[in-house]
């Protein structure tokens, strides 16, 4: 049966059919194509333009497999850093967004035996945080992961050491501040004022008209 001619009613029909998610066994990664059925798949896989795609795998089956990894590694980075930023996403319903696509490079194309494998190797790598999803993590696998992006661009770099100058800089302040205060309570304990503090020993004058300061210094009251 002949192509529908672009443009044509039939042709945006098909379009609007083949539009989202759609079976994965019915996708054709070395053709990047979808099919909407069974039948279609198999007619596809008989093809003349499939048979010569898979000839060209088959001499160098290592390239086109790295080839599709670090096409598939690309894409899905990609669409984690634009779409959630450095914000954390389990892993499956992120991978379900990620196939949306269809255009996009798929799992099993790839040279990683399970996502959960690919997310250990984006943690080890030091591209995202991977942890465990806390709600889901009696289901195990991806759907029991969470995800995040690191950026690592040398501006984000500078924020984070900026970020950190300035903590340092305030628990300084904050540890001269209770040098300070410690200073000053055993200036006060010096001067004869064991248990109380400054502000105590005005209180103390105030209420009873005894300068407590001058009594611990010898002095008449």
């Amino acid at each position: 049966m002949p192509r529908a001619e672009v443009g044509s009613t039939k042709y945006i029909a098909n379009q609007m059919k083949s539009k989202g998610l759609q079976r994965l066994r019915w996708y054709c990664q070395a053709c990047s194509r979808q099919m909407r059925d069974e039948n279609g798949f198999k007619c596809h896989v008989a093809s003349e333009s499939h048979v010569r795609n898979m000839q060209i795998i088959g001499d160098d089956p290592r390239k086109a497999i790295n080839e599709f990894s670090r096409e598939f590694e690309r894409d899905f980075i990609q669409l984690l850093r634009t779409g959630h930023g450095e914000k954390k996403v389990n892993l499956n319903q992120f991978y379900q967004e990620y196939i949306g696509n269809k255009e996009h490079v798929h799992m099993n194309a790839t040279k990683w035996a399970s996502l959960t494998e690919f997310a250990k190797y984006l943690g080890r790598a030091g591209i995202c945080r991977v942890e465990e999803d806390e709600k889901k993590s009696e289901r195990g696998g991806a759907s029991g992961l969470m995800i995040a992006w690191i950026d690592n661009s040398p501006e984000a770099l500078r924020r984070q050491e900026a970020l950190k100058k300035k903590e340092r800089q305030d628990r300084g302040d904050e540890e001269r501040e209770q040098r300070l205060i410690q200073a000053q309570i055993k200036k006060a304990k010096r001067q004869g004022l064991p248990d109380m503090e400054e502000e105590e020993a005005d209180d103390v004058e105030r209420d009873t008209g005894i300068d407590w300061k001058k009594r611990n210094e010898g002095g008449k009251v």
